[in-house]
Formats: structure tokens, C-alpha cells, sequence
């Protein structure tokens, strides 16, 4: 794992600690992958991938940083997983559960984000917010990485490949790199077209491919997509320009809600401002618009008046859809731009206004085969 710095680690406890003084705790613990992720720098608390919680829970308690494991875990977490700031604590597996641990262990009150009979619940989502500079070098080397290897494989598609035959060669050119892939869809041009979830199957690309895709290494999570071109529709090119411009006008308005105290409801309202605007009305009901991303896919997806904070310097992953054309990366925004964080330089782009004509970026073209 990256040994998160001093400060890194200074700014995430100090967040933790204000949340447990305002809420009369004396200690919090978080054992979900993701907020145990963001409280190492990076630390991998996951055996079982389908579980919800992983094998171990980080805390804090007011003067020290601790970690409660089992006995088969605990070597494994401090040699390979955990800075030395942290102090491991074990339990016999076999005498009860990591939630029978953590009550023992723990001054009270406390609370987890995971369910420990006694404690309160923590909702770690905020706290998480905005990243701080060592996560935005950490997401900055998984961005460009995660684009790499989705780019390479797209670039060698053939129409006769099978959406599933693709999904493979994702997960191991991405997995080569020690990286995850919650959610990878491939949709060929019939699929594509109809679904805008679309799930690999043995369906052949035929004239041209969407390639979906969410990279996670160390809790922090990267998206985007990618479009390939063989014998497309005539329509394809006008709905990706389309969707990119609304995808731009998202980053926009984003920025504003950022250094103007705006909410998720603020961006989505423009958003659905930009659909109208590009001649797609009423599009964004189709498929969710994407939001704020960090050590989850998404922290939070936009909603009409929803009333998630929009913070910066944050990474944002917005994701409009026009039927059958995506546009999708994600974006660290800043309160002096924005900066492409799944990008190689090796990709068409094509530069696009904002829906208003205020902004431009160059955004991920489709790329002719």
C-alpha cells in the first residue's frame, strides 16, 4: 500500500475527532472497505468481496488510532496494509464476531458504520469529503492507469468480440495493475441502443461499442467510458457531442456549487437546464446522471433537490446518456478548473461548450476503428 503522509493522516483524524466531539463519542470505528480505505490512506480490510464489511475496523478514540482484527488477519494487515501509527488489537477468531470485539474493546458511546449492537451509526460520507492532496495523488495515479489499460483494450476490439469476451480482457488488463473492477459493462451496437445498463452477454459488438467501466485500488474509486466506432449509426457522432456537453455543463455547474454553497439539487437543475438546451428534453430520465466520486463509485448521485454538499477540491464523475451515446471520466473539480483524471493524452478528444456557452473542455471523443 502508499504510506499516506503526516498531514494526510492529521487532517482525516482531526475530521473523525470533530464528528466524535459533536456527537458525544468516544470513539468511532469504520470497518466498511471504503471508509477503512480513506482512514489508512489505503489500507485493504477485504477477504470476501461480496461481504459488506471487511475483516477488520478502524477507530479512533480521542488519543490514538486502532485497529481490531481477528487472529488469522492481524500479521497480514500490519505487514502489508497498515502504517505504524496504527495499533493492531486480535481476537480469536473463533470466540465471536468483529462486532463482539469491537464492544469490548471500545470506550462507549461509540459508533460504527457497520451494525454493533449498543453502538450509533456513522455515516462516513461527509467526513470523507473533500479529498485531501494525498488522495488526489493517489487518484491521479489510478486514473491515468485505469484509462491506460481500458483504453489498450478498446483499441484492439474487433466487431465479431463478444461483450462478455471484452469484460474479460478488462479485468485482467486492469487487474494486472492491482486494480478492482466493481462495475464493468460492455453494450455492442444492438444492446447499446436499448439498455443503458448494459450488462455484459455473448452478444457481438457488431457496428460499434460502449465500454463502461469503475476502477478501485486503495478505496478510491475511477470512471469512465469509452466509445468505438466500426460501421456506426449515422446518429452516433451528433449523441455523443450531445452527451458530452452535457457532460461538460455538469463539471460547470458543479464548480459553481462548490464555491457558492450549492447543493447536488443545484447541479442536477442545470442539468436537466443542459439536456433541453442540446435538444435531448426530458433525457436525464433515463439513466442517473452520476455525482460526486471518491471511495465509492459514486458518494452521492444527484437527484432532483438533493441535498448532498458539493465540495471541492472533489472528483466528480458525471455520466448523461443519449440514447445509445455516453459520455463519462472523472474530473477532480477546483475552485480554479478542472483537471481529467482518467485520461492518457492517447485518446481522440473533441472540445465542447458547456449547454450556456460559458465553459469549454476537451472531452473523450469516439474513437474510429
Amino acid at each position: 500500500m502508499t504510506t499516506p503522509t503526516e498531514a494526510d493522516r492529521e487532517t482525516k483524524v482531526a475530521r473523525v475527532d470533530e464528528y466524535r466531539r459533536a456527537n458525544d463519542l468516544e470513539a468511532v470505528w469504520f470497518a466498511r472497505p471504503d471508509s477503512f480505505a480513506w482512514l489508512t490512506g489505503g489500507g485493504d480490510n477485504v477477504v470476501d468481496r461480496a461481504a459488506a464489511r471487511g475483516v477488520g475496523a478502524v477507530g479512533y478514540d480521542g488519543s490514538t488510532l486502532r485497529v481490531v482484527t481477528d487472529t488469522i488477519e492481524a500479521a497480514r494487515l500490519v505487514d502489508e496494509e497498515l502504517p505504524e501509527a496504527f495499533a493492531v488489537e486480535s481476537y480469536d477468531w473463533f470466540s465471536g464476531s468483529l462486532a463482539d470485539a469491537l464492544r469490548e474493546a471500545s470506550p462507549t458511546p461509540a459508533a460504527a458504520d457497520f451494525d454493533v449492537p449498543g453502538f450509533e451509526t456513522v455515516d462516513p460520507i461527509d467526513l470523507r469529503q473533500p479529498l485531501t492532496d494525498a488522495d488526489v495523488d493517489r487518484y491521479r495515479a489510478l486514473g491515468h492507469e485505469a484509462a491506460t489499460a481500458v483504453e489498450r483494450v478498446c483499441r484492439e476490439l474487433e466487431p465479431d468480440d463478444t461483450e462478455r469476451e471484452v469484460a474479460t480482457a478488462l479485468g485482467v488488463a486492469l487487474g494486472a495493475r492491482g486494480i478492482e473492477t466493481p462495475v464493468v459493462l460492455v453494450g455492442g451496437a444492438e444492446r447499446a441502443t436499448r439498455y443503458r445498463h448494459y450488462t455484459p452477454t455473448e452478444a457481438r459488438l457488431g457496428d460499434y461499442a460502449l465500454v463502461s467501466v469503475t476502477a478501485e485500488r486503495g478505496g478510491l474509486h475511477a470512471s469512465l467510458t469509452r466509445t468505438v466506432a466500426f460501421d456506426p449509426p449515422e446518429w452516433l457522432t451528433e449523441r455523443h457531442t450531445a452527451a458530452a456537453r452535457v457532460e461538460m455543463s455538469a463539471l460547470e455547474a458543479t464548480r459553481v456549487a462548490a464555491t457558492n454553497a450549492g447543493r447536488a439539487g443545484n447541479v442536477f437543475a442545470d442539468v436537466q437546464d443542459a439536456y433541453e438546451k442540446v435538444g435531448w428534453a426530458g433525457e436525464w430520465r433515463n439513466h442517473h446522471q452520476g455525482g460526486a466520486a471518491g471511495f465509492a463509485g459514486r458518494e452521492w448521485i444527484a437527484t432532483p433537490d438533493h441535498e448532498a454538499k458539493v465540495y471541492e477540491p472533489m472528483a466528480y464523475a458525471w455520466n448523461p446518456t443519449v440514447q445509445g451515446a455516453k459520455s463519462e471520466d472523472t474530473v477532480l473539480v477546483t475552485s480554479g478548473g478542472f483537471e481529467t483524471l482518467t485520461e492518457t493524452g492517447e485518446w481522440p478528444t473533441l472540445e465542447v461548450e458547456s449547454a450556456w456557452g460559458s465553459t469549454s473542455l476537451e472531452r473523450h471523443d469516439v474513437y474510429w476503428d
